[in-house]
């Protein structure tokens, strides 16, 4: 049948296929448009309208005030302090090199370095975090960039907390540092506090001292905060309670630390290392210690400014620090070990009589020479010392005496005494990076070196030389047990832990590790006798006519202590008697000073090691003695008083008879 002839039926009959197939695609189209909707409103729905809210709303983390250190009379000696803070939001740093550039010309900071380092942050934490730049702004650089906001949106200005070290260079190697946690230890912290701690790149951590060990404390918890912004990412006007759901969570502040430090006794330590006699400033380190193990004042010299590291710190300023060769970041007092010299003596003296190698009568000859071997072995003294007993030797500081100790003892018999008062080991004083010291035995020597101990390192041994090395704490540990007879207690920094209402939440009790009068690990125990005998030769070393810190005693006070003298290197036999103060300040001999008072019953301690300073009478006998007079002024006034009493009699001109008076007659 021709087209024409075709009937409209004929016609749907032909176009029904493609109008089912038209119907099918209409149907299918909008089942597609339902089932996305159902998808974003039903399944996605919170989590877009999250998104989607974030866009008006800006997260800022708020971070938690540190804990603060108190000394033990609560006085301030950290503080946290108010101060401003820059950093680069990405969710609205829509020009983010240009924003980088423009901020890194008023900061000096490099462009490029900020714009990685925020989309660094961006791809770990996401793009609504904020990302600290720079804290610690001074008022031109808050004024620059708030100027700087209007044209570079996702710039931010806020509030921060600085670390204030009120001290400054005193105690600063005590104390610490915090800065901004690093690239790597980012991983290590979090792997190692999962579960208590997360850590962020811009968290502020401390980074040595007390506020490294102590930090999970000093901490605290950080908050969030939800600003509601413009388009700009800038603050917008209006009720600031609810938005939009997100709930803002408070900082969390630290705890604080008291501190068995007095500030007052490190304030004298630090000033008395700062003489300015014909040594001058002394290089080293200095521990005042009660008789309890409280530690009243710990100092470092040549120091730094802590400061410094609580802001940011300039690269000459950094690049000093570590280029100078006295190592002012160096924690001397427990992270540098040095020979005690002739700070060792009394160890050798206690471990002589112990040992029946002498009796306090005995009498040795000490010469001015003593050959063992093929060597030649000098007295402290180009005279000689003639015949003296164990007290006189420690008053006047004889090698050949104690050289002759050496090889009557031997060094297996020698290392348990000093071990048991503590040295060669560590003190576990809560700061990190304590050495232990060293105290030698033949058994070491062949275990660590595969060589023999020889002979003739007795007698070096015994004059605190050779392989013996000890820390500044350790000595003030050990001295402080031959003051008390016996009593080792363990040295201790802190007294208690406060929450912010100021209520304690853990305290610290003195603990006392062992009495060397009793049976102990080491095997050897010194009789209360022993003690008396070594600390009458020790008080000599300061009220002795002959004894070698007789320049530094107290007025009224009587201390008991020995001086040291440590060579940094060998000497020909015609150099060892040469003035030391005419050498090379880097080949001087260190000069330590430790002492106890009151002798009778001892409460402090003091340690003080002069690097360079060519001896111990010299360099470290008068930081002893300006520091023993401030304890006591402070502690007992009245002792002070009444020896300056005496003294103003003493030295009154005696009262002239009245001579009688004559009348004469007129």
């Amino acid at each position: 049948m021709s087209d024409f002839l075709q009937t409209s039926e004929d016609e749907a009959k032909v176009f029904l296929p493609r109008y089912k197939m038209l119907y099918m695609t209409i149907v299918v189209g909008c089942l597609l448009i339902a089932g996305r909707l159902w998808f974003l409103q039903i399944l996605q729905g919170s989590e877009l309208r999250q998104f989607s809210e974030k866009n008006r709303v800006k997260e800022s983390k708020l971070a938690a005030p540190r804990g603060l250190f108190l000394d033990r009379e609560n006085r301030v000696l950290v503080d946290d302090l108010p101060g401003f803070e820059a950093s680069i939001s990405p969710q609205y740093a829509k020009k983010l090199d240009e924003t980088a550039e423009a901020v890194g010309q008023v900061l000096g900071i490099p462009g490029r370095r900020l714009s990685e380092n925020v989309r660094l942050s961006q791809r770990r934490d996401g793009p609504f975090r904020p990302v600290k730049i720079r804290d610690n702004l001074s008022l031109e650089e808050v004024f620059r960039l708030k100027l700087l906001r209007w044209d570079f949106p996702g710039l931010n200005i806020a509030d921060a907390i600085l670390r204030s070290y009120n001290l400054a260079e005193n105690g600063a190697q005590l104390f610490g540092y915090v800065a901004e946690i690093s690239k790597e230890q980012l991983p290590r912290y979090n792997e190692y506090y999962q579960g208590k701690f997360t850590f962020e790149q811009g968290d502020i951590i401390g980074k040595s001292g007390l506020e490294e060990t102590w930090d999970t404390v000093l901490r605290g918890r950080s908050g969030i905060s939800y600003v509601e912004v413009d388009a700009r990412g800038r603050e917008a006007p209006g009720e600031k309670s609810n938005y939009l759901g997100f709930k803002s969570l408070p900082a969390v502040p630290g705890q604080h630390l008291v501190l068995t430090i007095d500030k007052d006794m490190q304030e004298a330590a630090y000033k008395a290392m700062q003489r300015t006699d014909s040594i001058g400033p002394r290089i080293g380190g200095v521990i005042v210690m009660r008789s309890n193990g409280e530690i009243l004042a710990w100092v470092n010299t040549p120091s730094y400014d802590p400061n410094n590291f609580s802001t940011h710190i300039p690269p000459q300023v950094w690049a000093q620090l570590i280029n100078d060769p006295f190592r002012p970041l160096r924690n001397k007092v427990i992270q540098d070990h040095f020979s005690p010299g002739s700070t060792f003596k009394p160890i050798v003296a206690l471990a002589a009589l112990t040992e029946k190698v002498v009796t306090p009568n005995t009498m040795i000859s000490a010469p001015d020479t003593l050959k063992f071997g093929r060597r030649i072995y000098h007295e402290s003294h180009r005279a000689g010392r003639g015949a003296i007993n164990i007290v006189q030797a420690i008053e006047m500081s004889s090698n050949v005496f104690f050289y002759k100790m050496g090889i009557a003892l031997g060094i297996d018999r020698i290392a348990p005494y000093a071990k048991l008062l503590g040295l060669g080991a560590k003190t576990n004083v809560t700061l990190t990076h304590e050495v232990s010291g060293l105290i030698p035995s033949s058994e070491w020597k062949l275990k660590k070196l595969g060589e023999e101990w020889q002979p003739g390192e007795n007698l070096s041994s015994a004059i605190g030389q050779g392989y013996v090395l000890v820390t500044a704490l350790q000595m003030a540990m050990a001295y402080n047990a031959i003051g008390l007879e016996g009593q080792v207690w363990k040295p201790f920094l802190i007294k208690k832990i406060l929450n912010q209402d100021s209520e304690t939440v853990q305290e610290f009790a003195p603990i006392l590790l062992r009495d060397a009068t009793k049976s102990n690990e080491f095997g050897v125990t010194i009789s209360p006798e022993t003690f008396k005998t070594v600390k009458e030769g020790m008080r000599r070393v300061v009220s002795g006519g002959g004894g070698t810190a007789r320049g530094s005693k107290l007025l009224g006070i009587e201390m008991a202590g020995k001086t040291g003298t440590t060579q940094v290197r060998s000497f020909s036999a015609d150099e060892i008697y040469k003035r030391c103060d005419s050498r090379p300040i880097f080949q001087r001999h260190h000069g330590w000073f430790v002492a106890f008072a009151p002798y009778e019953n001892p409460e402090i301690t003091i340690a003080v090691l002069a690097q360079h300073a060519c001896s111990g009478a010299g360099g470290g006998a008068p930081v002893v003695h300006d520091i023993m007079q401030a304890y006591f002024e402070k502690y007992h006034p009245d002792m002070v008083k009444a020896a300056q009493e005496r003294l103003v009699k003493a030295k009154a001109p005696p009262k002239s008879k009245p001579q009688p008076v004559f009348e004469e007659n007129e």
